[in-house]
């Protein structure tokens, strides 16, 4: 059975009480930009804030470990705040990679009235301490599977055009790409909350059964509920009474 540990508190002070390099995979969404009201805690909550978190994120990570760290940005006076991206190139400065910058595409965002797009999407940043240990890619149907497939050329330094690969046919199955397309929607009373589809699949990608998962900003409890379907140990912290008690009786009912 998987162990899972959930602490009602500050997540930066709960932190600096773990050993260094304990946590496999974080998978978590920040509180930004006041974009969300989170029964008033949100003036706890500011740029010294994120980056002591993000420190200690690198601190405890495992080398080899991944941190999935969902943001976006608001607007404000016309103009996008960029936190997103403060907090991408912080990270680097603390000593984590950026692995990947991918896409969470939602297909039903808010619509509004303004001079500017729909909103339609937040920034998942892959930080890894170091080269990835675990990579489990999801892997999607493809369209021309069973199809023949042309080889392919390419010219030497004379300009003479070779043969790179031979021709075949196409798999049943492709790496999927790095925009991940998931409605949005909270079943709880938490405002942000996650899908569990989109937190399964970073679950399965980045970590491997009975390794440590871990959410400093637990919120409803979605990536708990996944660690616990996908037997994955899992650690979890949440500042607000509210949430957390959501969190524990969602976790424990999985």
């Amino acid at each position: 059975m998987p162990k899972t540990e959930l602490i009602h508190g500050d997540c930066v002070e709960v932190m600096k009480g773990f050993s260094d390099e304990v946590i496999d995979l974080t998978v978590t969404s920040p509180p930004y930009d006041n974009l969300r009201s989170y029964n008033g805690n949100n003036d706890l909550w500011g740029e010294h804030v994120w980056k002591d978190v993000i420190k200690e994120l690198c601190r405890v990570t495992k080398r080899g470990g991944v941190v999935v760290w969902v943001v976006g940005d608001a607007t404000v006076k016309g103009s996008e705040t960029g936190s997103s991206f403060k907090q991408a190139l912080f990270a680097k400065d603390c000593g984590f990679r950026l692995h990947d910058t991918m896409i969470w595409l939602k297909p039903n965002p808010m619509p509004r009235t303004h001079n500017r797009y729909e909103q339609a999407f937040e920034y998942m940043f892959v930080f890894s301490k170091g080269r990835p240990k675990t990579w489990n890619p999801k892997m999607i149907a493809c369209k021309m599977a069973g199809k023949k497939r042309g080889g392919t050329f390419q010219h030497n330094g004379d300009g003479v055009r070779l043969p790179k690969h031979k021709g075949g046919v196409y798999a049943k199955t492709k790496q999927a790409d790095n925009v991940w397309v998931c409605a949005g929607g909270s079943k709880t009373k938490h405002p942000a909350e996650f899908p569990e589809a989109l937190i399964t699949d970073h679950i399965l990608s980045w970590s491997n059964e009975v390794d440590t998962v871990f959410d400093p900003f637990m919120g409803s409890g979605t990536t708990g509920v996944a660690c616990k379907n996908l037997n994955r140990d899992f650690v979890g912290i949440e500042l607000d009474e509210c949430y957390f008690e959501i969190a524990k009786k969602r976790i424990s009912e999985a």
